[in-house]
């Protein structure tokens, strides 16, 4: 992608959606991917750790990447999590992205528990296989999950070896220091950086120089409203947004993780059942009871536009 199609604005990450036996529920997934469509996204992220990427089998993965490409078909871009700890997984993974359509393929470092990490040298390899296997552009996840740090001046070292290196989405903690830092020091090499963590640190990280964010699926007509009226100037309107729905995201981030899409969609009709995977558990009852609360006392189109479909 050139600068004139540069990739901004809000691309939330769609969740897996399954059954109450765990099993995939493949039309509650279109059904998704529907709503995030006419929540006004500018792109959608498939197969992340939102989307409980880590809970997939490979044939679930690729099941999954061939629905999300065929139903979306063309109407926003399609970003796909390649992460693996291996260069030649994560490549192939890429590959077969890239083929089915994907815009862009997003990986965090190689890792794999508490001890094995890459760093260094091997990631500019690890990051380079992957380039050399595909032409269209990929984004750095910065994610506390991986356990590898990223410091702006690796990141910025990344995007300057690797052409394709284009994006990196910052949801590690100072993050609007860490985006502050990696746009001084890549300069046009990384063109697209992301806020993450579902928009809590959003307003600082816009003003650090963020061109989007890319939250779960809760609540993105909000998110990205906040961008759009950021972009446009209106800086003050953006930013009393945010302020207004930002209980809601802490809600979010801090009791129910990924599990706050599924049961805000369950409540507003858009699937049947809010199952995660085990042994990831449901939301305590009292949790589940706020968060619903939460959304009621607010509207946002998560509850809404099953009714008009």
């Amino acid at each position: 992608m050139d600068e004139q199609t540069l990739l901004r604005g809000v691309i939330p990450i769609a969740p897996t959606i399954f059954n109450d036996d765990e099993s995939l529920d493949l039309e509650g997934q279109r059904r998704s991917l529907d709503f995030l469509i006419d929540a006004g996204v500018d792109a959608i992220c498939i197969l992340a750790n939102y989307s409980e990427q880590f809970s997939l089998s490979d044939q679930e993965r690729d099941e999954l990447l061939a629905l999300a490409l065929d139903h979306v078909a063309g109407r926003v871009p399609v970003i796909v999590t390649t992460s693996h700890y291996s260069a030649r997984i994560a490549a192939e993974r890429s590959r077969r992205a890239q083929d089915a359509g994907a815009a862009m393929v997003m990986l965090m470092p190689p890792y794999h528990g508490a001890t094995l990490r890459v760093g260094g040298s091997d990631l500019l390899r690890f990051f380079g296989t992957v380039a050399e296997a595909i032409a269209i552009p990929i984004m750095i996840q910065d994610a506390p999950m991986s356990g590898t740090p990223l410091p702006s001046p690796l990141l910025a070292e990344l995007a300057q070896a690797i052409p394709l290196v284009r994006y990196a989405k910052i949801e590690s903690a100072n993050a609007a220091s860490a985006i502050r830092t990696l746009i001084a020091l890549a300069g046009d090499a990384l063109p697209g950086p992301f806020d993450g963590e579902e928009g809590i640190t959003l307003i600082p990280d816009l003003e650090a120089g963020a061109v989007g964010t890319m939250p779960s699926a809760m609540i993105p007509d909000i998110l990205g409203e906040v961008v759009r009226r950021w972009h446009a100037g209106d800086r003050p309107s953006a930013t009393d947004l945010w302020e207004a729905w930002l209980p809601m995201i802490h809600f979010e981030n801090r009791q129910c993780g990924l599990r706050a899409t599924k049961v805000l969609m369950k409540e507003g009709g858009i699937i049947r059942s809010a199952a995660t995977r085990a042994p990831f558990g449901p939301l305590a009852p009292a949790i589940e009871e706020g968060l619903i609360a939460h959304a009621r006392r607010r509207d946002p189109l998560i509850l809404r536009w099953a009714a008009a479909h």
